[in-house]
């Protein structure tokens, strides 16, 4: 097996994010990047479109909910309002493109994680693909289930006055970010059947890693033309990731 280097050079979470762009465009990987890929710009292009001519509509109309003596606010919250809105419409478009392309995104992961470590790749047909399709679900499932009590209770935040809309952004952004590292984290993990949980405790020990690659993947999610490519670069790149920091513990002996 080949031994990547990152084992003895270890790299910050952002790093195998702009790793995972070379990846993505390498011989071999190419071919399994497409589908992710047209299922990312179908929905991002469509739903990104809708949100943008409407964003500052959605923002005034929030804004006049401040009582008369915080209007001098007005200036500093609109661009922190912008921000958590285009992060939580960013999440929840994420969300439904990743349980689309969850298929598509494990074999990605796979075939890739095959090429980094020099095995032989998975010979997985159309059919393969069908069988695990339940389980696959289920596990975006899972993931659901853990992210919405924590959401809810970040949205209702961001509904107090003042407080919600000058700390709940930085709270929901974090959030998001952290939720992004597990949404990308997990694709290889869940190759392997590693359970949620001793995935989600495994990207614990390594938190700051995990956050900074999540938080790189959740600015190019929030931003318009970057956020069209962005799913199956975080597949790469968290699959790298998963290469040089877990896959030795963690992988199917």
């Amino acid at each position: 097996m080949r031994q990547s280097p990152a084992i003895q050079h270890p790299v910050s979470g952002a790093q195998y994010f702009f790793k995972g762009m070379s990846l993505a465009l390498e011989p071999g990987t190419r071919r399994f990047v497409l589908l992710p890929l047209l299922v990312n710009i179908l929905l991002f292009g469509t739903a990104f479109t809708l949100v943008l001519s409407q964003l500052s509509d959605w923002i005034n109309s929030w804004i006049a909910y401040l009582p008369e003596w915080l209007d001098w606010l007005s200036y500093l919250l609109w661009p922190l309002i912008a921000i958590a809105t285009l992060v939580t419409f960013s999440y929840f478009f994420s969300t439904i493109a990743n349980w689309i392309a969850a298929p598509f995104n494990g074999l990605l992961a796979e075939h890739l994680e095959a090429k980094l470590t020099g095995e032989p790749a998975p010979n997985v047909g159309f059919s393969a693909i069908l069988k695990d399709l339940p389980r696959i679900m289920h596990r975006e499932w899972v993931k659901l289930k853990y992210y919405l009590p924590k959401a809810l209770g970040l949205l209702i935040l961001l509904w107090i006055p003042a407080i919600g809309q000058t700390v709940g952004p930085v709270l929901w952004f974090l959030f998001s970010a952290w939720m992004m590292s597990i949404q990308y984290a997990d694709y290889p993990f869940d190759n392997h059947k590693v359970p949620f949980t001793t995935m989600r405790d495994a990207l614990k020990v390594k938190r700051g890693k995990s956050l900074s690659f999540g938080s790189l993947v959740m600015l190019f999610t929030m931003t318009p033309i970057l956020n069209l490519f962005v799913m199956p670069i975080a597949v790469c790149g968290a699959t790298a990731m998963w290469v040089d920091n877990y896959r030795e513990k963690y992988r199917l002996h």
